[in-house]
């Protein structure tokens, strides 16, 4: 999978409910446990998977990626 597979554009909006990781303003890394509540045109809404609550912000595409299948960190 390329990088431009994993950053989502205007495109391919990711539908809501599909699990995706999100990067951190820190230092750049991804989280896990998030799904998409809704998606706009300045970007997404999503859903904590842990406690089932929406966050209070969107998150820009670049910054929202399907998660990963993978177990390991460099799959």
């Amino acid at each position: 999978m390329s990088e431009s597979d994993d950053i989502t554009d205007a495109r391919s909006p990711l539908a809501p409910g599909t699990r995706v990781e999100v990067q951190t303003g820190f230092d750049g890394s991804w989280s896990t446990g998030f799904a998409v509540e809704d998606h706009a045109a300045s970007g997404y809404r999503l859903r904590r998977q842990s406690d089932d609550e929406v966050l209070p912000t969107t998150f820009g595409r670049s910054a929202v990626r399907r998660e990963r299948n993978g177990s390991m960190w460099w799959v």
